[in-house]
């Protein structure tokens, strides 16, 4: 008994040590601020950058995903039709998949696209989050649902992962070769798994789970003294490095790709919480990421609720890269 409890201190201090957020938090510094018109069910839940294209998916939308462009002071959203064929059977839990199943009518999309991402061929990754799985989708819009290792599912809930509803799978980030997955668990445990492409199928290289936390965090003093649940919502791959938004705590962290470490944070805190833009729920909003060179898009899925200044359809903040760039240590 006292043996395992040892190693049990022992894999929780490691696991805090490898996530614990680093000293400095620099502010970003916001460039533009654009509302999103053309998607009629609202909800942007990711964003990806495809070749010259802005991409977005909606939770509510299970038969599109949006080409986004600049108009003026909005991004008008373009809608693509894309071929989604049967899902075949998931890894979750009949009880989870139930939940999914009656909240679809409500929620307006049985399958709950939660994130997007590109590889260099430009085939499209998108994140059901009601079934734990991915459809890529080609160029043409004809999509095929990857075949992930079982054993991803079940080691993200041996680790405490994928134990709740609405709390699910959230974010998705695949390498440019398509060859490597990336996925986020978003909240209560809040963890990242990566899956490999090897010998003609996708597989755990050992242990699919990178990071597996469970470490509430004070909340920004606007809304009084309360902790919320550390949380993923987003992810997005730059230079070999995992970026991480954390909406719960409106920031974004660059992580080591294949360990998960910490290695910088930066806080968009300094915009998003201000009177205008900020949201009555007591939690963050943002949930969709896209870091480039340059700077990042984040999108905010406020789900038709009002922010301080009466806008209430869905955003996206343009940022621009720190001053010595992403990748500086």
């Amino acid at each position: 008994m006292r043996a395992g409890l040892l190693i049990g201190s022992l894999l929780l201090a490691a696991s805090t040590c490898a996530s614990a957020a680093p000293e400095r938090i620099a502010p970003l510094v916001l460039l533009a601020e654009y509302p999103v018109l053309g998607m009629p069910s609202g909800n942007l839940s990711g964003l990806a950058q495809c070749g010259d294209e802005l991409l977005a998916v909606s939770d509510r939308d299970d038969r599109h995903i949006y080409r986004l462009q600049v108009h003026e002071q909005t991004l008008l959203a373009e809608a693509l039709a894309i071929q989604v064929p049967p899902v075949p059977p998931s890894a979750l839990p009949w009880g989870l998949l139930a939940r999914a199943w009656l909240a679809g009518p409500w929620r307006g999309g049985q399958l709950d696209f939660e994130g997007i991402s590109c590889d260099a061929a430009g085939n499209r990754y998108l994140l059901s989050e009601a079934r734990a799985s991915v459809l890529r989708v080609d160029r043409q819009g004809q999509g095929e649902w990857l075949r992930l290792p079982q054993a991803l599912v079940r080691q993200a809930r041996a680790s405490g992962m994928l134990l709740q509803a609405n709390a699910l799978l959230e974010g998705i980030a695949v390498a440019e070769d398509g060859q490597r997955l990336w996925l986020a668990a978003e909240r209560q445990r809040r963890g990242l798994l990566l899956t490999h492409w090897q010998g003609g199928r996708w597989r755990c290289l050992g242990n699919c789970v990178l990071l597996s936390e469970s470490a509430p965090l004070p909340a920004p003093a606007v809304y009084g003294e309360r902790r919320l649940p550390s949380s993923f919502n987003a992810l997005s791959l730059h230079g070999e490095k995992l970026f991480t938004l954390e909406g719960h705590h409106w920031r974004l962290c660059r992580r080591h790709a294949q360990r998960a470490e910490v290695e910088r944070c930066w806080s968009y805190g300094e915009f998003a919480l201000d009177a205008s833009r900020r949201y009555r729920l007591p939690y963050g909003m943002a949930e969709a990421l896209q870091v480039d060179a340059e700077g990042a898009w984040i999108g905010v899925d406020n789900g038709g609720q009002p922010r301080g200044d009466g806008e209430q359809r869905p955003i996206v903040w343009r940022v621009a890269a720190p001053a010595h760039g992403w990748l500086a240590p």
